[in-house]
C-alpha cells in the first residue's frame, strides 16, 4: 500500500488517457400503430481511464478504471405507457498495479483490484448502492512482452486473495445482515492492446483466470452437490473493438465471456454493439 501512496503523490506528469462515450438507441410507435411492436429506449455511458508512469527506474505504476452504467426503457404494447427502466449495464472496475522493473526476465508486482456496481437491484425491496464488492489483492511476477505507443502485451502470474462483501442481505422478513467471504489462490492475467485494420480499429483485451486453493465457506458446503464448485477456475475474458467513424462518433463492440461454476455450470457471455458519441480528453 505504501507503494501506491508514494506513486499517487509523485510530482512528475503521467501518461494518461480518458475515453468517454454515450450510446443511445430509440424506437417509438404511435398509439394507433397496427402491429405488436413496442417502443424502447436504451442508453449507456462508458468511461475508461488510464494513468501510467515510470516513477523511478525500478518502479512502474499503472492505474486503470472502467465505469459503465446504462438502462433500458420499454413501452407497453397494450397501453403504450413506459415502464420503470431496467438496468442494462452496471460496472465499477478499478485496478492499481505496481511493477518493480529491475531489468530481470520477470518483474515482481503487487496489485489491488476493486469490482462493484453502482446500483444493486437484485432484491426489489432492498436496493443498495455500490454493492456487492469484490476486492482482489495479488502479488507475483509479470512479464512485458510488447511495449509500444499503440501496442502492449503483458502477463502476470501470482497469488491472490479475494474478499467478498454483500451488504444488507435479506435473510428473513425485515431482517438483514452483511455477508462476507474470502478465498485465495493462483491468478493469471494477460492484457493486450493493439490496432487493427490499418489502425482504424483498436482492440483491447483482458484475460483473467483465478483458481482458488482455499475458501472460507468450504465447511458450510460440505456434503452438498456443489461442495467442490469453488475449486474450479474462474475465467473472465473481455474484448473491446472500437472504431472511430469521425472524431466524436464511434462504433463499439464489446464481448465478454465468463465462467464461474458457483454461479452457473455453463459459460456466460455478454455482447453489445453500439454507435455513439465519444470524447477523448487527452
Amino acid at each position: 500500500m505504501a507503494v501506491f501512496i508514494a506513486a499517487a503523490f509523485a510530482g512528475e506528469p503521467w501518461n494518461t488517457s480518458l475515453d468517454f462515450n454515450l450510446n443511445l438507441a430509440l424506437g417509438n410507435y404511435s398509439g394507433n400503430w397496427d402491429g405488436g411492436e413496442a417502443g424502447s429506449f436504451n442508453w449507456t455511458v462508458n468511461a475508461n481511464f488510464l494513468a501510467e508512469r515510470q516513477i523511478v527506474s525500478w518502479l512502474n505504476y499503472k492505474h486503470t478504471a472502467k465505469l459503465s452504467f446504462g438502462q433500458t426503457h420499454s413501452q407497453s404494447v397494450e397501453t403504450r405507457r413506459w415502464a420503470v427502466p431496467q438496468i442494462a449495464t452496471d460496472l465499477i472496475d478499478i485496478e492499481d498495479v505496481a511493477r518493480f522493473t529491475l531489468g530481470t526476465f520477470v518483474d515482481p508486482y503487487a496489485a489491488v483490484r476493486l469490482e462493484s456496481q453502482f446500483y444493486d437491484t437484485r432484491v426489489a425491496d432492498n436496493k443498495r448502492y455500490f454493492n456487492p464488492i469484490k476486492l482482489t489483492e495479488s502479488t507475483g511476477f509479470a512479464r512485458e512482452f510488447i511495449k509500444e505507443e499503440n501496442r502492449e502485451l503483458i502477463s502476470r502470474l501470482g497469488f491472490g486473495i479475494r474478499e467478498y462483501v454483500d451488504r444488507d442481505v435479506m435473510i428473513a422478513a425485515d431482517e438483514y445482515e452483511t455477508q462476507t467471504a474470502n478465498d485465495g489462490g493462483i491468478e493469471f492475467v494477460t492484457e493486450l492492446r493493439m490496432p487493427l485494420a490499418k489502425e482504424k480499429i483498436s482492440y483491447t483485451g483482458k484475460l483473467t483466470i483465478f483458481e482458488a486453493l482455499f475458501y472460507s465457506e468450504s465447511d458450510a458446503l460440505a456434503g452438498l452437490p456443489n461442495e467442490d464448485y469453488w475449486k474450479a477456475p474462474d475465467v473472465a475474458w473481455e474484448n473491446i473493438f472500437a472504431a472511430n467513424i469521425t472524431e466524436h462518433i464511434m462504433v463499439n463492440l464489446y464481448f465478454e465471456l465468463l465462467y464461474d461454476k458457483e454461479i452457473s455450470l455453463k459459460g456466460r457471455h455478454k455482447e453489445t454493439l453500439a454507435l455513439g458519441l465519444t470524447y477523448n480528453a487527452f
